[in-house]
């Protein structure tokens, strides 16, 4: 087997992170972008250390799993989904057996001998338009084309298809979408070439409050130009949506790197916050202060979070990495005190605000690094949350987390991979895994949350 040929096989299974194995002969090969059941053309795009992995080429025969029909135009082609033709409890049954080999693995390595307790999976309330957030890329579908505004190809850097369809969210934001690609088409107007750092349009950040109706439009550009945007404006006030438009933002951005962010942000109308709820709080949130992309699921995952930490009562609770301070706030009710630390400064303001909003004064919120903040808090943790970003837990501050000792703890994690490295050294340090659970916030996606609640080993 060499780099740059051509086989065939059938995907056998798909691990986590959407990696496909098809044996060819005695080895495995790992080919991303598929489903399992699928036979697949393929080419050798790596070989070394006995290892191998192929760039899909072709899906030559539909796999068994496959019973339902495309739901909007770009699929399979968009990287916005990659499970949409399985039905949505096939999808469910993968990803909990996906998880679960990982947490095994973890175990295994970690030296944890005694079994947990695996709770499987809890899916989404709604399976399509759920997201509360996108943001979505302009640029063309092919070198030259007419001006587009969606997602990347699947294993594209650079080719962007229209996202006028998008089931992943509500109609309002892609009602949005193309009002926004129309009039940015008529303007005539440039869209930002990465790699010669020339253009205008940037990207379009829409957030929507599925419980509120309420949404924030963030057209994203380069300074190169500045036009009259008024006209923008006044169409995307006119559109007839279901929920309402309540701040229109203009963000320039002359970064180099790809990432959304805010050198300047002009209002061109109303607000720079709306309001979303979950579980009877009311959360303020901002352009780039985070908050769960589906707030249906994030229900059930601060529900199933909330039993597994269990009673709090006169404990005081770390919340480490705890964003726009959603966790904190359900704990504070029943706890003595809440501390999260949060290194986004902008989300530990939004935190702030949003327990002043809700009436909860038992919260304190620290803008820093977890690795830094923690040597600096003279209170100690009977008890710690843990909801780090996708990359897991600094190595760093994992033995300064253990050194509190606290007899339990529950980590969330958002990409299982890192779960698992992190769990092997929790285990090693002498912690225990005694349940998991898995939530699925990412219909259609290769994404998945997940829930552990760990105690610690009695001497």
């Amino acid at each position: 087997m060499k780099k740059g040929e051509i086989y065939e096989g059938i995907i056998e299974r798909v691990d986590f992170p959407n990696k496909g194995r098809i044996k060819v002969g005695e080895e495995t090969v790992t080919v991303k972008n598929g489903i399992p059941g699928q036979k697949v053309r393929f080419m050798i795009n790596k070989k070394r250390s006995g290892r191998a992995e192929g760039r899909l080429l072709e899906v030559l025969v539909k796999s068994p799993l496959e019973t339902r029909e495309p739901v909007c135009s770009v699929f399979p082609a968009c990287g916005g989904c990659m499970y949409q033709t399985m039905p949505y409890e096939e999808q469910l049954k993968m990803k909990a057996e996906q998880v679960k080999k990982l947490i095994d693995g973890a175990l295994e390595a970690g030296g944890q001998t005694s079994g947990y307790c695996f709770e499987g999976i809890k899916g989404s309330p709604r399976e399509f338009a759920y997201r509360n957030k996108m943001e979505f890329s302009f640029g063309d579908a092919c070198k030259g084309g007419e001006l587009t505004l969606g997602l990347h190809k699947k294993g594209s850097t650079y080719d962007v298809l229209n996202a006028c369809d998008c089931r992943l969210v509500h109609k309002d934001m892609t009602d949005i979408l193309s009002c926004v690609l129309t009039y940015c088409r008529e303007q005539g107007f440039s869209y930002y070439h990465k790699m010669q750092h020339i253009g205008y349009l940037r990207h379009l950040l829409l957030r929507r409050g599925n419980t509120t109706g309420e949404i924030l439009v963030n057209f994203v550009t380069t300074s190169q130009e500045d036009p009259d945007l008024s006209g923008l404006r006044d169409r995307l006030l006119a559109l007839p949506l279901e929920g309402r438009i309540v701040g229109i933002l203009h963000i320039i951005n002359d970064s180099l790197s790809d990432t959304v962010q805010s050198d300047e942000t002009r209002i061109l109308y109303g607000q720079d916050y709306f309001y979303e709820e979950i579980l009877g709080l009311k959360f303020k949130i901002t352009p780039f202060s985070f908050f769960q992309p589906n707030s249906y699921a994030a229900e059930v995952l601060y529900e199933t979070a909330r039993e597994y930490i269990g009673n709090t009562k006169d404990m005081t609770v770390f919340d480490l990495y705890s964003g726009t301070g959603t966790i904190s706030q359900i704990l504070a009710k029943v706890a003595k005190k809440v501390i999260g630390v949060e290194i986004v400064e902008e989300a530990v303001r939004a935190a702030a605000q949003n327990a002043a909003l809700n009436g909860i004064e038992n919260c304190e919120f620290i803008a820093g690094d977890v690795l830094k903040v923690i040597d600096e808090i003279r209170e100690k943790p009977d008890f710690i949350v843990l909801d780090p970003p996708r990359d897991g837990i600094h190595p760093k501050a994992l033995p300064k987390i253990l050194r509190y000792g606290v007899e339990r703890m529950v980590y969330i994690s958002c990409k299982p991979t890192s779960l698992a490295r992190d769990l092997e050294t929790f285990l090693k340090m002498g912690y225990r895994v005694e349940k998991v659970c898995c939530i699925d916030q990412f219909c259609h996606t290769v994404h998945v949350e997940c829930v552990v609640l760990m105690s610690k080993v009695k001497e």
